[in-house]
């Protein structure tokens, strides 16, 4: 009696951690009151196409995957090269066209005219709420929060953990003038210290006039949630940056659907098109997009030339580490799309795109 007594206390003991554990995690939203041009109803956001819901044989069977599903080559057996990038070597950069810096998996760092922005910044060691456990970094980001210059503004795409870092937020506030956020995700910010007159949430198809040019928060098919509960209370979504001479396109997390048509009709052409390409399964294909849909994306966006972000970062599915890269190599080169692969760290312009270079085929 005395051991199912126990028992039935540890049971209750962790279930009573998970509850606060989750509280803890779970995204800070106020009800949207307002009418939005993404749909939503009963307090959540919803996709344009709608998804097919997860039964429970559904949920376990990919948990069942997770934990006895063996996973081959998901990490690289050779040092990711990483070029090191110095506040010197950003303040030497000139203030007449737009600069850019692959800092990892999403996180891309801009000079935009002399201002310098952050897309998706994580520089945890980990895409996770906790720093003991989740997907662990293969790579050190080239340059370190303290060291970056004093930020213009910080674009962020949603609010999953590999994209927006708590850690990293509270470094960037003290030294960043604005964020741009999709509708929702203010609330996690303020409660992590950022002024509210800093912060400017968005809809799909909202625009921004900056001084340094047009920002839009365009549509993506994907999802939204930190903790169990709080699925799809913030908005999702892809970005849009065109200066009076350049026009860029950052997607954000999506499957594949419509809207990059859509987009490519209002926006485009774009000259330089960041499009997810990693992180793709079987059992999540109406949320993350095969490399195959994605380089079908850059041609529905008007893209001349297709960089692949999601990758070489985390270990966030159970494909091996650089099929990403083999895959959306294979596929631009049979629709005869220009790929553009640089190492982590490297410093360009957009008027001077790195070509293509199989930088993750290096022997250790």
């Amino acid at each position: 009696m005395f051991v199912i007594k126990l028992f039935l206390a540890l049971i209750l003991v962790l279930v009573l951690a998970v509850y606060i554990v989750n509280l803890n995690i779970m995204s800070k939203v106020n009800p949207i009151k307002e009418v939005t041009s993404a749909p939503y109803k009963d307090a959540k956001f919803h996709n344009t196409a709608p998804r097919k819901p997860m039964s429970f044989a559904d949920t376990a069977t990919l948990w069942v995957r997770f934990f006895t599903e063996k996973k081959v080559d998901t990490t690289p057996n050779i040092n990711i090269p990483v070029r090191a990038v110095s506040r010197v070597d950003l303040d030497m950069l000139s203030n007449d066209t737009l600069h850019m810096v692959k800092l990892g998996h999403s996180s891309i760092l801009l000079k935009v005219y002399g201002e310098y922005w952050l897309i998706d910044p994580v520089f945890s060691d980990r895409a996770s709420p906790f720093q003991f456990a989740g997907p662990k970094r293969f790579h050190q980001p080239p340059i370190s929060l303290e060291d970056l210059p004093p930020i213009d503004k910080v674009l962020i795409s949603h609010n999953h953990y590999d994209h927006l870092d708590k850690a990293s937020i509270k470094v960037l506030l003290a030294k960043t003038k604005q964020f741009l956020v999709p509708k929702g995700v203010d609330g996690d910010l303020v409660d992590w210290g950022v002024e509210a007159n800093k912060i400017t949430t968005f809809d799909w198809w909202q625009e921004l006039q900056t001084s340094q040019g047009l920002v839009v928060f365009t549509p993506a098919q994907h999802f939204s949630g930190r903790g169990m509960g709080d699925g799809n209370a913030t908005l999702w979504g892809a970005w849009v940056i065109k200066t009076p001479q350049e026009s860029i396109f950052f997607s954000g997390d999506s499957g594949y659907f419509s809207g990059f048509k859509e987009t490519g009709d209002k926006y485009g052409p774009f000259d330089l098109a960041m499009i997810e390409t990693g992180a793709y399964d079987k059992d999540w294909a109406d949320i993350h997009m095969k490399p195959e849909e994605s380089v079908q994306a850059h041609i529905d966006l008007q893209g001349k030339v297709m960089m692949p972000i999601h990758n070489g970062t985390f270990d966030l599915a159970f494909h091996t580490w650089h099929d990403p890269f083999d895959r959306v190599v294979a596929e631009s080169e049979r629709r005869n799309v220009t790929l553009s692969t640089p190492e982590f760290g490297r410093i360009f312009s957009i008027n001077d795109l790195p070509p293509l270079t199989t930088w993750w085929q290096t022997t250790p």
